[in-house]
């Protein structure tokens, strides 16, 4: 896929996932304008606010997840991805979050393909549930492993044959832009994405990055 093809698939994403809080943002000051109850104007700003944070909190994560990650040397604190995953998931309580990842820092591929794994499995968890985020490394490179558990976990075919390299570069659809991420880098890397949809409500997203 040539890089233009990528960066619409990406446009495509961030903007489906952008729209719903600036749509928020956009019709609170509608309100806002027309209102002049005071007890009504204070909810409103507190609409807002929340639109605000929401979309604020999106920006970081896909700043970190599909960006250059400008700012940061070859390696990221991981408490960047933490604070990220934080804000996308963990602010209306729907998802609660497990932090099992160890090291101080990772490589910003590895950065990526993490947030992005976590940003796929949090997606499948159409009811809210659980999300634990591990990472460990070894003598031969970077385990990651995203464990989604929900009493409803959704994972479109599409975005499980694309991680598992099952689709072609030319059938990739912008919902599936994630995904494709995680396969080219993991790809480009020499490692390998595997994927475990359990019956009893869970699902396992792995990378291994060799060193």
């Amino acid at each position: 896929m040539k890089s233009h093809e990528f960066a619409s698939l990406l446009c495509s994403r961030l903007c489906h996932d952008l729209l719903s809080p600036v749509g928020a943002l956009n019709n609170g000051i509608e309100l806002l304008a027309d209102e002049h109850d005071p007890e009504m104007r204070a909810r409103c700003l507190d609409l807002l606010a929340e639109s605000a944070r929401a979309s604020a909190n999106k920006l970081k994560f896909f700043r970190l997840a599909f960006g250059a990650a400008g700012g940061f040397a070859d390696e990221v604190d991981s408490r960047e991805a933490r604070a990220a995953i934080e804000g996308l998931f963990g602010g209306d309580g729907r998802i609660q979050l497990g932090w099992m990842v160890d090291e101080p820092v990772i490589s910003k591929a590895a950065l990526k393909v993490l947030l992005n794994i976590v940003l796929i499995a949090g997606d499948s968890l159409v009811r809210g549930g659980r999300l634990d985020v591990g990472a460990e490394k070894h003598d031969h490179g970077l385990d990651i492993v995203v464990r989604a558990e929900g009493s409803r976990i959704v994972l479109d075919p599409e975005l499980k044959s694309v991680l598992i390299g099952g689709t072609g570069e030319d059938e990739v659809a912008p919902r599936a832009a994630a995904a494709w991420l995680v396969h080219c880098l993991v790809q480009e890397g020499g490692g390998q994405v595997q994927v475990a949809e359990g019956q009893d409500g869970m699902l396992l997203i792995g990378a291994s990055l060799p060193a």
